[in-house]
């Protein structure tokens, strides 16, 4: 077990690298939102006399006080319900919360330790969803394009950016024809984020902006799950985790990008998190459980979205480094390791890390872990052929290789391993950089009093 010790809370481990895209949402969601910024607060973002003169191109920098002095007028920009001031708080945390890699800027104001100002974010998205689709309500089969046809920031895929005057359908509202639309003179489009004044309507065109609003908001909170200075303060507070927790649970009716941004903001706090907080004595917003936190997970391991079932996979794996979080995954740990162990036939080399990087941390739980897994039908197999093929990274290949070592340690799986003898002793001969750990499996195969291959014990023992 000297992998598991080794990765609790508390020795010295290092906390498991950062998944996911980098500090913003996407290309265009840094280049609009910047754009938006510059027009909207260019008094309040000054150039930061620091500032390296290597960097070429157009850039925007924010002067590192800027966080302190205005902290205040950030948090009740968001709380105003005013679009202008809703949106310039926005824009402003995107750029605040946006480092590429490498980046020199480091803010002194760390910004989930700013009084109020996750609450608030967290109403934002709330107030997106008191007003979302019903709960039984399921979206009807599509082509996914994540953010591709809006013209803004990327943020959803719902509503059409192209400045055209189409129309959105809702369950119990009909969609208006092209003439009527286009008598509706005074129908904005997405453009009210950039030139838009006043307050949030109630109808269809109010819904899009509100689920707008919500997006950029959950991808604020994801940059944040970014910074090492903000893990701790996420982590512990219960109106965050349940609300990303909630939007992964609501995947088939809820917003993807909403819920990818949800995705992500949890794998970053994983190694931190203790599922134990839905039942402590912190005030509950939505009454989520640990069970039904698990079954959310569960559901995104099942997703055909590749992005969503890798990520639910190394969520696991990193949950299941905290032995607090054991009893509430280990009773579905059949059905996470049957799919775990279909993720591994899957072409994608991405999932094939993902399923290999849980199943590592998963192995070392218990016996009971063990033996579960190399009963598994094609498990051995499966994970024997990520070290044959071999896996791109050799990381994945180590891994599983001392996968395949902790479940030979149990004598109820040697003879589900004994019939891939002759492979193991190939992949020895053949392959040095994982020659020690086949010899170890191989010691153990054949050098035990019960095992009859005494020919063999005399070579693999020696």
């Amino acid at each position: 077990m000297q992998k598991r010790e080794a990765g609790k809370f508390g020795g010295s481990s290092t906390t498991p690298a950062k998944r996911g895209r980098p500090f913003g949402s996407t290309a265009a969601a840094a280049a609009a939102a910047a754009a938006a910024a510059a027009n909207s607060a260019t008094s309040d973002l000054a150039g930061d006399a620091s500032s390296p003169g290597s960097l070429l191109g157009p850039t925007l920098q924010i002067s590192t006080s800027f966080a302190e002095q205005n902290n205040k007028r950030i948090v009740l920009a968001l709380q105003s319900g005013l679009k202008s001031e809703l949106r310039w708080a926005l824009n402003t945390l995107t750029l605040l919360s946006f480092k590429e890699k490498d980046d020199f800027r480091r803010d002194s104001t760390p910004l989930a330790k700013i009084p109020g100002l996750l609450d608030a974010l967290l109403q934002v998205v709330d107030d997106w969803r008191d007003i979302a689709l019903p709960r039984d309500y399921t979206k009807p089969a599509r082509v996914r394009s994540l953010g591709s046809n809006t013209a803004v920031t990327g943020f959803g895929y719902e509503f059409e950016g192209t400045n055209s005057l189409g129309t959105i359908s809702y369950p119990g509202h009909k969609g208006l024809s092209n003439m009527e639309a286009s008598s509706l003179k005074k129908q904005r489009t997405t453009d009210w984020w950039l030139n838009d004044d006043g307050l949030f309507n109630i109808d269809e065109e109010g819904r899009a902006e509100k689920q707008l609003c919500a997006v950029a908001a959950s991808n604020v909170i994801r940059n944040f799950s970014f910074m090492p200075d903000n893990e701790q303060v996420m982590a512990q507070h219960r109106h965050c985790i349940e609300t990303m927790f909630q939007c992964i649970e609501d995947q088939n009716t809820e917003d993807e990008e909403l819920v990818t941004n949800a995705l992500e903001t949890i794998v970053n706090l994983a190694p931190l998190l203790d599922l134990r907080i839905f039942s402590s004595s912190k005030p509950s917003f939505c009454g989520m459980t640990e069970k039904r936190a698990v079954q959310a997970i569960m559901g995104m391991l099942g997703s055909s979205v590749k992005a969503w079932h890798c990520a639910a996979a190394e969520l696991l794996g990193r949950l299941i480094i905290n032995p607090d979080n054991e009893p509430f995954l280990l009773p579905s740990s059949s059905e996470i390791y049957k799919r775990l162990v279909d993720l591994l036939s899957l072409p994608a080399v991405d999932a094939q890390a993902a399923a290999v990087g849980a199943l590592y941390n998963l192995a070392e739980v218990n016996t009971d872990s063990r033996m579960k897994l190399a009963s598994e039908r094609w498990a051995v197999d499966r994970l024997f052929k990520v070290v044959k093929t071999p896996h791109p990274v050799p990381d994945v290949c180590r891994k599983a290789a001392m996968i395949l070592e902790s479940l030979v340690c149990e004598p109820q799986n040697r003879h589900l391993l004994l019939a891939h003898e002759s492979s193991f002793a190939e992949i020895l001969m053949s392959d040095g950089r994982y020659s020690d750990t086949f010899a170890r499996i191989l010691f153990e195969l054949t050098s035990r009093p019960n095992n009859k291959s005494s020919a063999t014990r005399a070579v693999w023992g020696a």
